[in-house]
């Protein structure tokens, strides 16, 4: 039950974050251009509000050149609901789920969104996605400012390297510790030295205990997408499900499987393979328990066993690189790029069966963070999170700000203005389409609390 707490707490917290971050991106440009905000609200608030305060109305308001009253921030109400699924912030003229029919009806005023010219829409509708990259990024430095960034030296990585179809039709082998780029040592695994590595002529490995040297390719660089090696991951497992078949067969936590029904597996890649073929079967599951070999028997389902794995920071000898502010700036804004670059790469697996299967809602969110509260994984959580909000946002679908992005951006080039009842009727498709996604998420997760 501690867990339990523990794990919906920092989700509750890092959503709060991410909601009031988000919403305050589209209430910013549109306070900056003068549209009125007539409500912003952390979390929903059907029938009744937490908290609820609206401020009092100027005595005086300002007046624009045109000598129309300027909208204010005292407009608008502010309040905390008492549903934790999100936020908004309703903005007066605006076709959405918070709109005002009433108030559509009427001929449009000009402290209202649909008055306003596109660009300045356009800006609005971005402003949430725009703030939550900022704030990742912002999160990012901080992290690097104030912990530094962890790195393990290619030496201590004794399980050696995992590489790419590319890079094996190279020369390189999954295991291969990399030493040196044209004589110059490799430290550890960061962009500039993936950089390096690939764009050098000779590179010195440390193949079964031996120094190695290989050539690269002419333009081997220009034939890898984004890395073309990892650390390669021993499987050491730091948690067991409860009810799974490793579970079942005994499997504990700081167990180090080295192999499958007799079959060898140095990393993750090779036991997933294994687990794939003998799904079904009971199988000898050969693992390293402080000094000693044990044998357990377990039937993998579904190419599982039902356990999560060490990552390689828990697994080698780290070491940390300390960065002042200034360095840190760069560090955190690539590390934002980066992310994003890797979810948007990642979300293909999505449209797969067993990606599409695997897709999970508030629990399985929840289920990323510690067990025990840690504040450096909660910030890389928050971030991580932020990324995701951000890129889900801008998709192009009605409801989410991608779907009104991709109207005004339709305005701009045709120059025509999509009418009111087919941005309305868009809307309300667009929310059907979430509403069954969120239920087949969270649908997803129910099933998996109860029957895996």
């Amino acid at each position: 039950m501690e867990t339990f707490l523990i794990k919906a707490a920092q989700l509750v917290l890092a959503l709060a974050l991410l909601v009031i971050v988000h919403e305050f991106g589209h209430y910013f440009f549109a306070r900056v251009f003068g549209i009125r905000v007539e409500k912003f609200y952390l979390f929903f608030n059907p029938w009744f509000s937490l908290v609820k305060w609206k401020p009092k109305a100027p005595a005086k308001r300002k007046k624009t050149k045109d000598g129309r009253e300027k909208s204010s921030w005292r407009d608008t109400e502010y309040g905390i609901g008492w549903v934790p699924l999100g936020g908004y912030c309703k903005i007066a003229g605006m076709i959405d789920e918070s709109m005002d029919k009433e108030q559509m009806a009427q001929p449009a005023k000009p402290d209202e969104f649909r008055s306003r010219p596109a660009y300045q829409r356009l800006l609005v509708m971005v402003g949430g996605v725009l703030f939550n990259f900022i704030l990742a990024c912002f999160i990012y430095i901080g992290i690097a400012w104030y912990w530094g960034d962890r790195s393990i030296p290619y030496e201590n990585a004794y399980a050696g390297m995992e590489f790419s179809e590319e890079a094996q039709k190279a020369g390189y082998k999954n295991g291969d510790i990399i030493l040196l780029a044209d004589g110059k040592p490799v430290e550890a695994k960061d962009r500039d030295n993936v950089l390096n590595v690939a764009m050098a002529k000779e590179v010195t490995l440390r193949r079964d205990g031996r120094d190695t040297v290989i050539h690269n390719p002419e333009g081997f660089a220009t034939t890898l997408e984004h890395g073309f090696f990892e650390y390669r991951l021993p499987v050491v497992v730091k948690q067991v499900s409860a009810g799974s078949p490793a579970a079942e067969a005994g499997l504990q936590e700081n167990d180090h499987i080295i192999a499958i029904d007799g079959v060898p597996t140095p990393s993750f890649t090779e036991l997933s393979a294994e687990l794939v073929a003998k799904s079904g079967k009971k199988v000898p599951v050969t693992v390293v328990r402080g000094d000693k070999e044990v044998v357990l028997n377990a039937t993998p389902e579904d190419g599982k066993l039902g356990f999560g794995l060490k990552a390689p920071y828990e697994i080698y000898e780290t070491e940390i690189i300390k960065y002042n502010f200034f360095n840190a700036i760069p560090k955190g804004i690539a590390d934002g790029a980066n992310q994003f670059a890797t979810y948007v790469k990642s979300l293909k697996l999505l449209f797969t069966k067993s990606g599409a299967s695997q897709i999970g809602g508030f629990g399985a969110i929840g289920s990323l963070f510690p067990p025990k509260w840690d504040w450096r994984t909660f910030w890389e959580m928050a971030a991580f999170l932020s990324i995701i909000l951000a890129f889900m946002n801008i998709l192009p679908i009605p409801a989410l700000d991608g779907g009104h992005v991709l109207f005004v951006l339709w305005e701009i080039v045709t120059r025509r203005k999509p009418s009111e009842k087919f941005l309305e009727r868009a809307q309300i498709c667009g929310m059907f389409f979430l509403l069954a996604l969120l239920l087949y998420a969270n649908g997803n997760d129910i099933y998996r609390f109860i029957f895996k």
